[in-house]
């Protein structure tokens, strides 16, 4: 193992420091994350990074852009590499960074080629994915794993996000609708230093629960798959948990509220009639400025792929709900 991590930390020697400047809407990103950093005063975003290795294959990774003002951004900077040896090391999807006692952790789903089973006709194949936290002193990196496996115990999982409730650290995350038809939203706590799970996990709601959560096709006549994706966790001024999360609806990609019965996250969760955020994007999370201000970060639109770009939207916090305050990019 310790060989294992120095291999890792070597690596990041050759990873190149902050090379570009660039305006939110000149950067291609899909499920945009943002932390702020009120002690700087910056903001990070992290996205995808991919790279072919010596054997030709993809290799997954993440990088950072950093603001001072939500709409000029200088990087990329490389903040992690899946190293060799890793048991996925495949693409990418969905880096979230927080900030947690004193210490970073980098949540990100990581794919694989690896077939455990025949796939259903018309779906995308069977492989293994799954959501792994690496951990780091810095919000830039570098970020190592704690061990060579995903956190999820699931074969077929993404989205991990974190949640800290009565002193536990949790992981929601999406069990893939590719395995089960109807995805699932699922918890599963963590160790207290996040370096394993504390399993069984729990159901907390499927992806057709919602009204407006209507289903798609992956290919004509084959069976509609309920998605679950791009959940993260939010308490309001008045103590409601909410959880925004996206699927598919009439419009498109879209993004829908949960809200928890009881203001734990173990739920039971009922679903907001009508999406939040209807149109054509989504996968968001929240998060506050450096001014105090509420905003939702998404990614839009869907398709085609090239296309997405991160836009960030004004929130108000009614203390039953969130609302959009505008429709126009914010960005100050």
């Amino acid at each position: 193992m310790r060989k294992f991590l120095m291999t890792i930390l070597a690596a990041f020697v050759v990873f190149n420091l902050y090379s570009g400047n660039y305006k939110l809407s000149e950067i291609n990103i899909r499920d945009p994350f943002i932390l702020t950093d009120t002690v700087e005063g910056r903001y990070y975003m992290y996205r995808t990074s991919d790279s072919i290795d010596s054997n030709g294959k993809i290799r997954g990774g993440v990088e950072v852009f950093m603001s001072r003002d939500l709409e000029n951004w200088e990087g990329p900077k490389t903040v992690m590499r899946i190293p060799d040896g890793n048991a996925l090391t495949g693409t990418v999807w969905a880096p979230e960074v927080h900030a947690y006692n004193g210490q970073y952790y980098l949540f990100a789903t990581i794919n694989s080629d690896i077939k455990w089973k025949k796939s259903q006709p018309g779906w995308g194949d069977f492989t293994l994915r799954g959501t792994q936290i690496f951990h780091s002193t810095s919000p830039e990196g570098p970020f190592v794993p704690f061990d060579k496996f995903p956190h999820t115990p699931d074969m077929m999982a993404l989205d991990g996000t974190l949640w800290v409730e009565d002193g536990k650290p949790y992981m929601v995350y999406c069990h893939e609708w590719v395995e089960l038809g109807d995805g699932t939203m699922e918890l599963i706590e963590l160790t207290p230093d996040f370096s394993k799970t504390i399993v069984p996990s729990k159901v907390l709601f499927n992806g057709s629960a919602p009204e407006w959560s209507t289903g798609m096709q992956p290919s004509p006549g084959s069976p509609r798959g309920y998605v679950t994706d791009g959940c993260y966790l939010y308490r309001t001024g008045k103590g409601k948990l909410l959880m925004i999360w996206s699927s598919f609806g009439k419009d498109g990609y879209a993004i829908g509220i949960a809200e928890s019965a009881t203001g734990s996250v173990k739920g039971p969760w009922i679903q907001h009639e009508k999406p939040f955020f209807p149109d054509n994007g989504g996968h968001g999370m929240i998060f506050k400025t450096l001014s105090g201000d509420l905003c939702l970060i998404l990614h839009q639109p869907n398709d085609p792929l090239g296309a997405e770009r991160a836009h960030i939207y004004p929130l108000e916090d009614t203390g039953d709900t969130l609302m959009l305050k505008s429709k126009s990019n914010h960005t100050k």
